[in-house]
């Protein structure tokens, strides 16, 4: 939404104001709809209530360790009920949606030029890239003659990542027309125990640093993934929430995007981080502040009708 965001909290008669008007709601997943392996308490309720009262629940994820199918699975394991595949969008999604437009065009590659994709990243990933007609390097390559060119690296969440891989990627980098492309920026991810894991934004730093190259990113802030969605669902950015738990991609994802942005205070970012933002004199800090707040998205069932 336009204007300056206030970061006011969502409560009592502000919540059927905002949700009221809404065709729909933008959820991350991770710190948002579930933390690990546990489901937001009255998250699956809210999903359930919002299904009755017809507005849509899509998912917007920088995850890029599952495939769509197996995030899926994972919605029903943890609880939430009638979630379908198309309406998950997640950088691994989303990540070969664009290698495919950018590899194969319009014209669906006819198989002339289309080459292949050196993926760094787990079986998840490489799914999808595989699923969106893309080969990938390594596989089933003829034995007899030269090897298709490696046209793009993707760096995604790799906990295989190694010394050989990195300087693999730089050897079909060295060509100026293969692409770099990134599932998403995220730096690191919270541990159940408190701990953080290296993210895919540590793993692009590195390889964009040893290829002196920089990386296309795909994944939340950029607004790529929303263009994936409009595309499939046709949604009205003016009447569409961005609900998240991370004020540097999900809160700035919705301000780029033209959205009302909701943080929700069960995953990474503090409410505190959002008011030191607000203070900034930085224009760039102040497209990190979000329009409201909740401690969880379970407070924003008051605000739809029984």
């Amino acid at each position: 939404g336009g204007g300056m965001a206030s970061c006011r909290r969502l409560s009592g008669a502000g919540l059927r104001e905002v949700l009221g008007p809404a065709q729909g709601l933008l959820f991350d997943c991770d710190g948002v709809l579930w933390a690990g392996e546990r489901a937001v308490p009255g998250a699956p309720e809210l999903l359930e209530r919002l299904r009755r009262s017809g507005k849509a629940a899509l998912f917007v994820s920088n995850n890029s360790r599952r495939s769509v199918a197996e995030l899926e699975r994972r919605f029903s394991r943890l609880g939430f009920r009638g979630v379908r595949a198309e309406h998950v969008f997640s950088s691994a999604l989303c990540s070969a949606l664009f290698l495919r437009q950018r590899l194969l065009g319009s014209g669906g590659g006819n198989g002339s030029g289309s080459g292949r994709v050196f993926v760094m990243g787990g079986e998840g990933l490489r799914g999808e890239v595989r699923d969106a007609g893309l080969r990938l390097a390594g596989e089933g390559e003829p034995a007899s003659g030269a090897a298709e060119p490696v046209r793009a690296v993707l760096v995604g969440y790799d906990d295989q990542f190694t010394f050989a891989k990195l300087a693999q990627a730089c050897g079909y980098l060295r060509d100026p027309q293969c692409l770099l492309v990134a599932t998403d920026p995220d730096p690191w991810h919270p541990l159940s125990d408190g701990q953080r894991t290296p993210g895919t934004g540590s793993l692009t730093a590195a390889v964009e640093t040893a290829s002196g190259r920089k990386a296309l990113v795909v994944g939340k802030p950029n607004t790529y993934m929303f263009e994936c969605i409009v595309e499939r669902f046709g949604v009205d950015p003016s009447r569409t929430l961005m609900v998240g738990d991370r004020l540097e991609t999900d809160i700035l994802f919705g301000k780029n995007c033209g959205l009302s942005t909701i943080l929700t205070l069960t995953g990474v970012s503090r409410l505190e981080e959002a008011q030191a933002y607000m203070a900034s004199d930085s224009a760039a800090a102040k497209d990190l502040v979000p329009n409201y707040y909740v401690d969880s998205i379970a407070d924003l069932i008051p605000g739809l009708d029984e």
